[in-house]
């Protein structure tokens, strides 16, 4: 599997990162792709999703979903699910959300605080970790499936990010 390591010094960058996933999406046609997004508060989690939303075609405000929890986004070919399971008190809440219904062909599913659903949510494709590295942020990109692990090799070749690779394994 691949792993891919970002400097991304603002919040353009983290706009560029979600871009670039966008232009580089695999589709979602013999399967549902699953992200997961994982990082403190404040580190750029929905921005990310907001710009590969914007990417994909998705017009308007796109809202984070922390207190309706799960907002749904219908697109010629593709349905996207963002969820956000910050404000869950317990991973068994997930099944309430109903987002296994989504595992579906055709559909993205971006799962922000998927830790919080331990156990209940889906295993995910690609993991996406965003950490505070001074001003910035440092991203890792961590594939889990072959699905994932070609997504990561078309956005390494996506010119876009180029200023911001640091590490490949």
């Amino acid at each position: 599997m691949v792993t891919l390591k970002l400097t991304l010094g603002d919040a353009a960058a983290t706009d560029a990162l979600g871009s670039a996933l966008a232009a580089t999406f695999p589709g979602a046609a013999a399967g549902a792709v699953v992200v997961s997004l994982q990082g403190d508060l404040g580190a750029g989690k929905t921005g990310c999703v907001r710009s590969l939303l914007h990417g994909l075609g998705v017009h308007g405000t796109v809202r984070s979903p922390t207190y309706t929890l799960v907002e749904t986004y219908l697109l010629p070919g593709l349905t996207a699910i963002h969820a956000d399971l910050y404000r869950l008190r317990d991973p068994a809440e997930v099944a309430d959300l109903g987002i296994s219904e989504y595992l579906l062909p055709g559909h993205l599913i971006l799962l922000e605080w998927s830790e919080h659903g331990a156990g209940y949510v889906p295993p995910p494709d690609l993991e996406v970790s965003l950490a505070y590295a001074g001003d910035g942020r440092v991203c890792t990109l961590a594939s889990r499936t072959a699905v994932a692990q070609h997504w990561l090799e078309k956005l390494v070749d996506n010119r876009r990010l180029t200023p911001y690779l640091s590490n490949l394994t």
